[in-house]
């Protein structure tokens, strides 16, 4: 895989990973690019035991928790006007309701929740944040009831 597919099937992705942890759209893109500048630049060591997106899920978890604690949380409130990747412009509000419910979850919280959005296995998952499989389906069961009660707070 060359890097500029890697870059086009990976980039929104990315994006809406370190959406859900800073919930801020430029710092979202820069944590982005120090995403795709590591990959650039590690490319060539990856060795294959993982699946490639594994490997750029966790650099870009890692750049986003580091950030976070660089900067003692990031502020997690007020959205961005402008989202990427938008679905239909109805569900414009849900979609932004969603990124501040998910931001106002803890570290490891969004982590999952960010990836479980993605469609990422959860053997995966469990993977990237080094915890079980099982455990990871409790999570995010866990999880989905706190959204849900968080969305229905804000509607």
């Amino acid at each position: 895989m060359t890097f500029e597919t890697i870059y086009q099937a990976y980039w929104n992705k990315i994006y809406r990973l370190c959406m859900g942890f800073v919930n801020d759209h430029e710092l979202a893109r820069d944590l982005t690019q120090e995403t795709f500048l590591t990959v650039w630049q590690k490319l060539s060591a990856f060795r294959n035991e993982s699946a490639i997106s594994t490997w750029i899920f966790r650099i870009a978890s890692n750049h986003c928790l580091r950030q976070m604690e660089n900067h003692k949380r990031a502020p997690r409130t007020n959205l961005p006007d402008e989202l990427e990747d938008r679905s239909e412009p109805s569900n414009d509000h849900r979609i932004r309701l969603l990124y501040k419910c998910i931001s106002e979850l803890g570290e490891m919280d969004r982590i999952i929740i960010s990836l479980e959005l993605e469609d990422i296995r959860q053997a995966e998952i469990a993977e990237i944040t080094g915890i079980s499989e099982s455990h990871v389906r409790v999570k995010i069961h866990r999880i989905r009831e706190k959204l849900t009660k968080k969305f229905k707070q804000y509607e």
